[in-house]
């Protein structure tokens, strides 16, 4: 019995050797999983530490970089002073997105205010331009209709005047001409002047100012007083012009002969000229328009009147029938006739040659045959055009008045003088 225990203490022992060893190993391979992740995370750490310490030492780096170039001087800057640098220039990008799309803003504003301020000065310029349109021979202004479609005539009396009747046509036209003429001067009159036969009109009763076309009567006047042609005539201070603060090629001190004024005068529409012309008339400039006023009536020029002898004086005025009367009485002046129809002229003034040039490029073409120009502007007036031609062998007086484009009333003289041409009229 003792053998038999003897001989199985033996393998008892090894077989829990053998139970005992499994266990131990797993205990050895979870503590050394354990070690090798605990390893593993170490490792991380220290990778992340390193990374960051790599990027401390970078942003020292930048920092001591930065620190050179502000002139030695020991300036460190921290990150919350970086993050708040670029918080501020966000702000500032912002602020400088809203600074431009206010000036965009206030651009489109300014471009609305150049817009309606430009609106307003030419509603105030035909405000006034109509009212001193109506202007008739008493000096009263008269009640205004606005222009339509088709203008309606508008009677020049007293300031309590009525507009006349709509039923009236404010356009006259010859029966004989089939085609019809659609001129852009507010008024206008065209005649044969050998007949007096009204081809074309269109407010032709009203006086409105005529500018320089008063140039025609100041030299009328003069010749009527037969002054001396060739007397010298010195241009001074007082033939400034102070009322429209007009320009001339004619300094203070110039010196021409009476002859020459009146081709300046008529020619290139010269306002020192003009005036020069009736101040040096007997009696001097205001016995120079008392004779202008007078030789109006004389000419039956009932709505007629002249405060000046250039036309600068917007209450010159006239009726575009009246106009007709004067420039049939100024064709009867040979010399007028020349002046106002000269293309251009050259004249010797102190050490220099001035080369004028007349006004209305018509009188140069060779399809026109003029006997009597004159052209005419001031705001009040608008452009203005007053001419005696020959059309298809018929002598006619064409009156063109207020147009305010800058070739309109030239236009509308070759409008005439197709229409005239193209027409049954001989």
């Amino acid at each position: 019995m003792m053998s038999f225990r003897s001989a199985l203490l033996p393998s008892f022992v090894l077989g829990l050797v053998l139970a005992i060893t499994p266990i131990h190993q797993a205990e050895a391979k979870e503590t050394h999983t354990t070690k090798v992740s605990k390893t593993a995370k170490t490792s991380k750490t220290t990778k992340v530490t390193a990374s960051k310490t790599n990027d401390t030492q970078k942003s020292t780096k930048k920092t001591v970089k930065t620190t050179k170039k502000s002139n030695g001087k020991a300036v460190v800057a921290k990150t919350s002073t970086k993050t708040s640098k670029s918080k501020t220039v966000a702000v500032v990008s912002k602020k400088d997105k809203a600074s431009k799309s206010q000036k965009s803003l206030v651009k489109s504003d300014a471009q609305k205010t150049s817009k309606t301020k430009e609106q307003r000065l030419a509603e105030r310029k035909e405000r006034s331009r109509e009212r001193f349109a109506k202007v008739s021979r008493t000096g009263q202004i008269a009640k205004v209709a606005k222009y339509a479609a088709k203008p309606v005539v508008v009677a020049s009396v007293a300031a309590t005047s009525v507009i006349a009747s709509q039923s009236t046509p404010a356009i006259e036209q010859n029966k004989s001409i089939a085609s019809t003429l659609n001129l852009e001067s507010k008024s206008a009159l065209v005649i044969n002047s050998a007949t007096g036969e009204v081809l074309y009109g269109k407010n032709t009763d009203q006086p409105i100012p005529i500018a320089s076309i008063t140039k025609l009567m100041t030299v009328m006047v003069v010749l009527d007083a037969k002054l001396p042609l060739d007397e010298a005539i010195t241009i001074t201070e007082d033939d400034i012009d102070r009322l429209k603060n007009t320009s001339s090629r004619l300094r203070v001190g110039s010196v021409l002969s009476r002859a020459e004024l009146m081709l300046l005068a008529l020619m290139s529409s010269e306002n020192r000229a003009a005036h020069a012309l009736a101040r040096t008339y007997t009696g001097g400039e205001s016995a120079a328009i008392a004779a202008m006023n007078r030789k109006a009536n004389a000419l039956g020029m009932t709505q007629t009147r002249f405060e000046d002898g250039t036309g600068l004086n917007s209450h010159n005025v006239a009726s575009p029938k009246d106009l007709v009367v004067m420039v049939k009485a100024a064709s009867t002046y040979p010399l007028i006739s020349r002046f106002s129809t000269t293309g251009g002229h050259a004249v010797a003034i102190k050490d220099s040659i001035q080369q004028f040039n007349n006004t209305n490029m018509l009188v140069k073409s060779p399809d026109w045959e003029i006997g009597i120009s004159k052209t005419g502007y001031i705001n009040e007036a608008g452009k203005c055009l007053v001419m005696q031609a020959k059309i298809k062998s018929t002598p006619v007086v064409i009156v063109l008045m207020d147009s305010w484009g800058k070739y309109t009333r030239i236009g509308d003289a070759q409008r005439v003088k197709k229409w005239l041409e193209s027409s049954s009229v001989n």
